[in-house]
């Protein structure tokens, strides 16, 4: 009993003397001109007004305080933008100071120290990454040559689709589109489909879902600085068994491939297509390279494309395709754009979306409501001043791109879901050509600037061709196949903008342009 006593007696002593800390610390700051603020709570700050999902929580903070405001998660300092003006101010006007990402316990471990590029420091190895993704990993020579790989994964998956649409059966339709996009990126990365070992499927599938779950729960030890040093939650053992087994994954197949590159040694150039993986041996084996890649680095890169490119493609186009459901006159609308630019006797190919303006005005209202990364998280520099407003050096900056996609003062009826906004001259020249790469500040769903997107080619070429041919060829009948059906739109948590619940759907055979071929 006089243990807990005391236990007691040094946590209230710890309590009343960390207030009074924060109470002295912030008189020291009252020359600081913050962004309003909601009130705050000792020790958690403003975590707890975070709940149920972020974006959604600061959006209706936002609508009480303004476009930019100040918080406290936990120890850390933050602010939140949530306006195309005000993000503009971030990412563009005061960009050098908020060109770092904050990384926390989960992404710097897995990512072997932000080895990758995603989450590197500005610097000499960020800005060679960035410069080889431009121009060989991402850049338009290498996926144009990597296109067919696509084009098969795609083929498969309709394939699969039209025996479900025989038998009658039911699709859950995310799955299968995480299961190509799983394709896509490991044929592109490493030559191998996920899918030709059930063993080796399981395991890149299990990989991709539990570094989106690590990464993306709260985690105490990032935010209250006395848990910095504690595994309160047990996440560290779940850590290590994520890393080893991609790690274990990434060994053996780099060394399949170096064997396969001693072979061909000598032997000159065969003309045989290479893949990412080969591209980066390349890199790391060249002495006179600017910077010589080590493992850590290659292996770090292609789990950032596994991480950002599976969920996320996948994820858009189960919204597209709910959304479309929901709106059967614009599927409609988009199927005759596609009955008349490609007829009936081939499949849309990559090189068709260029004609397709309506299918492309369909992705971007989809990546407008739907954006798979809600939040753009930076971290300040350098002291700065935003809008008037003081923002100090190591303060959290988030971008909520998910509110920006609703705001009322841009968009003419945002929650409505109308593609024609992206095509139609009514809403004005400058909304109709709104890109999706953040060059206007009101459409952010691959972020802008310097540490925008690499992968942002890859993404639409993958989103819009797959989602044109899943229009083309098949009816998408949801629960008992009643045309009145709706599906619904409610949003789970995740760093990439789940659905709450899977889109089940019995696909019903449309077409089919395989026979052609």
């Amino acid at each position: 009993m006089a243990d807990w006593q005391g236990y007691i007696i040094l946590f209230l002593v710890w309590l009343v003397s960390t207030i009074l800390f924060r109470a002295i610390f912030a008189k020291t700051k009252t020359k600081l001109r913050l962004p309003p603020s909601p009130l705050a709570l000792p020790i958690i700050g403003h975590l707890h007004l975070l709940a149920p999902l972020p974006h959604q929580a600061l959006h209706k903070l936002a609508n009480r305080y303004g476009p930019l405001i100040h918080l406290s998660l936990g120890s850390n300092p933050c602010v939140v933008a949530s306006s195309p003006e005000v993000a503009k101010e971030f990412l563009k006007t005061h960009e050098p100071s908020f060109s770092n990402r904050t990384k926390g316990i989960a992404v710097d471990y897995l990512t072997y120290g932000s080895a990758d590029f995603s989450f590197a420091p500005l610097g000499p190895y960020w800005k060679f990454m960035k410069k080889l993704c431009m121009s060989e990993l991402l850049g338009g020579r290498t996926l144009d040559q990597l296109r067919p790989v696509r084009r098969d994964e795609i083929k498969r998956f309709l394939q699969l689709m039209l025996k479900k649409a025989d038998a009658s059966e039911a699709v859950h339709v995310g799955g299968e589109l995480t299961r190509v996009t799983n394709n896509v990126i490991s044929r592109m990365c490493m030559s191998q489909r996920c899918s030709e070992d059930e063993n080796d499927a399981d395991q890149v599938r299990k990989l991709v879902k539990d570094t989106a779950e690590l990464t993306g729960r709260f985690n105490l030890s990032d935010y209250i600085w006395f848990c910095k040093n504690m595994d309160l939650q047990g996440f560290g053992k779940r850590l290590k068994e994520v890393r080893n087994n991609f790690d274990a994954m990434m060994e053996r197949i780099i060394k399949e491939h170096e064997d396969a590159r001693k072979e061909r040694k000598g032997g000159g150039d065969d003309g045989e297509v290479k893949d990412l993986l080969h591209i980066l041996l390349d890199i790391s084996e060249n002495e006179s390279s600017e910077i010589r890649l080590t493992k850590e680095n290659i292996k770090a890169f292609i789990l950032d494309l596994f991480a950002a490119g599976t969920d996320t493609s996948a994820i858009t186009i189960e919204w597209a395709l709910a959304e479309l459901i929901n709106n059967p006159n614009i599927m409609n609308k988009a199927r005759q754009e596609i009955d008349s630019v490609i007829g009936k006797d081939r499949l849309v190919e990559e090189t068709d979306i260029a004609n397709l303006p309506y299918l492309q005005a369909i992705v971007k209202e989809t990546l407008r409501l739907h954006p798979t990364g809600p939040l753009i998280v930076r971290e300040s520099s350098e002291n700065t001043k935003i809008c008037g407003y003081d923002i100090q050096e190591k303060t959290q900056l988030l971008v909520n791109v998910w509110a920006i996609g609703r705001d009322p003062n841009h968009w003419e009826n945002p929650l409505e879901f109308k593609p024609e906004r992206f095509v139609s001259e009514e809403l004005g020249s400058r909304k109709s050509q709104l890109d999706v790469r953040g060059q206007h500040f009101h459409l952010l769903p691959f972020g802008s600037g310097r540490r925008g997107c690499p992968g942002t080619s890859l993404a639409l070429q993958i989103v819009q061709t797959t989602l044109g041919a899943m229009i083309q060829c098949f009816e998408w009948k949801v629960g008992g196949g009643d045309d009145h059906d709706l599906v619904d739109m409610e949003e789970g948590p995740g760093l990439t903008l789940p659905r709450a619940h899977p889109l089940v759907c019995v696909p019903v055979t449309r077409l089919s342009p395989f026979s052609s071929k």
